[in-house]
């Protein structure tokens, strides 16, 4: 049944470019569409860090060109204060939403899902026409709050109450905040369509064979994943018409009584702290709707380039379920300093503590397959092992902010900062580019450049150390994150954060033109680069087998079979060192003299 079901999503190929390239229903086109659109997003939010970063190194001090670069944000040569926080709050906002989950889940998980579990395509192609859709509209409404009066959002990307829910607090707080809400509730309905499809999808379309015993540890990833996103997202899209009701039709869910300027505000008996359990809510399963297609794309790199099968499968797809279910209950440790009930807060420095075992399993399992393997030290592997390197360092300063008599000293500093940015942001887009180097043949049917590949690793691993482990000894010091300047307050060292903050934002630029290496070696390889034939990193899992590029509906009158897990890397006797998933049976070896033969089935991780 499994296979006629897939057959039945197979239609007519597109012929004209509009639907073939624009508005195409086709998975590999969809993911791709993502890809690039993520890549822009994240592009924005690095100019934004970079403006950021030139008021936090040289504060005061006036640029001429900047003013005629941004006229309204700028006065003096010196960027103003309000300006600042809604670069803070856009350049938050970019960063997670619309380039990290849209990058692995829109990206990724579209290309790769119907190719690795050998179907055709998506169970509801329009409707993944239309997540993409959705999506782009989200990103020019977000960027469009650049162009209004009052300028975009400034109430931080966690839009906290009342600063977001009453327009008089700040100048960000205008139009452009309502803009914002609109923008994610846009965003919500996109993620939720595609979640809906790749759960339809890897039920019902895996060709005959693939069990789920079988399934690449990147599908078990974006399985679970969309699961999360599934019961996560729809309480921040409430949350968010109930926040654009409070602004615009006297509503009080959020919004206390208060006085702005003297004039007391229409609203009262709102609960701020109903907007942080909403927002958090979402917001740490988030955290694992990036890392968990983060961690399932490692998996895939690391045994493939490691030539060695996955150290401990079935607990990996174990850690990945569990990793899913806890994170629904730990988002109380972002609201330590809240008020609540230390008893409470207890609980939830207890499931953050837990939810740390799973995470640590999957990342020994990694260091196992390491051990004794064969490595080739591809880009794509050396972005793989920077990812493991990077979450391992970020997951360690997490164990810091899970407990609370830690966090209530450390809590809105640069230490959460680092944090952040080590444990989620660098990790996740290290693999992400993990994921274009590994995957970039199967997309454009040509090779990236291996040595301006390399080099981009190099200059982005060693700049990220070099922007974020400085921020860890500022936030030991106290120093407050969010802050426009820092030389009005005597609490610290004035000379050594002026310091490491010069230094910060030069690591910064030089992180920046690294970025700028990938893009150039992104577009010219897409068209000049060096032809990949249909399997160039001799890879076992299903798209391997497919053309480079895969044409419309993947294969040909037939689908692939399935025989074995997708992990038989050097088996001991076989021919070659990998055994792709649709292999019945190969020959191997055995016995010391080499006369007697046997097949490799390798069927599961026992092999």
């Amino acid at each position: 049944m499994e296979h006629v079901r897939a057959e039945t999503v197979h239609h007519h190929e597109p012929k004209s470019f509009w639907t073939k390239y624009i508005f195409s229903q086709d998975h590999k086109i969809i993911g791709i569409q993502y890809l690039i659109t993520a890549f822009a997003m994240g592009f924005i939010g690095m100019v934004l860090s970079w403006l950021m970063r030139l008021q936090l190194g040289w504060s005061g001090k006036q640029f001429p060109w900047l003013g005629k670069l941004l006229p309204q944000a700028v006065e003096g040569g010196v960027l103003k204060p309000e300006f600042y926080i809604a670069l803070v709050t856009i350049h938050g906002t970019i960063m997670v939403f619309f380039l990290l989950t849209a990058g692995l889940i829109g990206g990724f998980a579209n290309f790769l899902v119907p190719l690795q579990i050998g179907a055709r395509d998506m169970a509801f192609p329009f409707l993944n026409m239309l997540s993409y859709w959705v999506f782009l509209l989200s990103c020019v409404v977000l960027i469009a709050s650049f162009l209004v009066p009052g300028g975009p959002a400034g109430a931080g990307w966690t839009m906290y109450p009342p600063l977001s829910s009453v327009e008089e607090t700040l100048p960000g707080s205008g139009i452009g905040t309502t803009i914002w809400l609109i923008s994610m509730a846009l965003f919500i309905v996109s993620t939720t369509m595609g979640s809906l499809n790749y759960i339809t999808t890897i039920l019902n379309l895996r060709t005959k064979g693939m069990t789920m015993g079988r399934l690449p540890l990147t599908v078990w990833a974006f399985l679970v994943t969309s699961i999360l996103g599934l019961f996560s997202f729809p309480p921040l899209f409430a949350a968010a018409v109930m926040l654009l009701l409070d602004r615009h039709l006297g509503t009080s869910f959020f919004t206390p009584y208060m006085i702005v300027a003297d004039k007391p505000i229409p609203h009262e008996g709102g609960l701020p702290l109903l907007w942080q359990h909403l927002f958090w809510f979402l917001g740490h399963p988030e955290v694992y709707i990036v890392i968990l297609p983060a961690m399932g794309i490692v998996s895939e790199v690391i045994s493939t380039h490691a030539r060695k099968p996955i150290f401990g499968y079935r607990i990996m797809v174990l850690s990945i379920c569990a990793i899913g279910f806890l994170s629904f209950i730990v988002w109380g440790h972002h609201m330590f300093v809240s008020g609540m009930n230390p008893w409470l807060g207890t609980a939830f420095m207890a499931t953050t503590l837990i939810i740390a075992v799973p995470s640590a399993i999957k990342t020994f399992n990694w260091l196992a397959t390491l051990w004794g393997a064969n490595i080739r030290f591809t880009t794509a592997m050396l972005f793989a092992i920077g990812f493991v390197s990077t979450f391992v360092t970020g997951g360690l300063t997490g164990l810091f902010l899970g407990n609370p008599p830690i966090d209530i000293q450390l809590h809105d500093t640069y230490f959460v900062v680092a944090h952040f940015h080590m444990v989620m942001g660098t990790s996740a887009l290290f693999a992400l580019y993990a994921a274009v180097y590994h995957w970039f043949p199967k997309m454009f049917g040509r090779m990236m450049n291996e040595k301006l590949g390399k080099l981009h690793f190099w200059l982005t691993f060693i700049g990220a150390y070099a922007v974020f482990f400085p921020m860890h000894y500022l936030g030991f010091m106290g120093v407050p994150r969010r802050y426009y300047a820092f030389d009005q307050y005597q609490f610290f060292p004035q000379g050594a954060v002026s310091d490491i903050n010069i230094f910060i934002s030069v690591a910064t630029f030089v992180v920046g033109f690294a970025q700028l290496l990938f893009v150039i070696n992104f577009v010219w390889s897409a068209f000049k680069g060096q032809r990949a034939d249909r399997n160039p990193w001799k890879a076992n899992t299903l798209e391997w087998q497919a053309p480079s590029p895969p044409p419309h509906g993947n294969w040909g009158e037939e689908l692939p079979v399935v025989y074995r897990w997708p992990y038989d890397y050097s088996v001991p006797g076989a021919p070659e060192d990998y055994i792709p998933q649709n292999v019945p049976s190969v020959p191997v070896k055995v016995g010391s003299d080499g006369d007697d033969k046997g097949e490799a089935k390798g069927n599961d991780e026992s092999r």
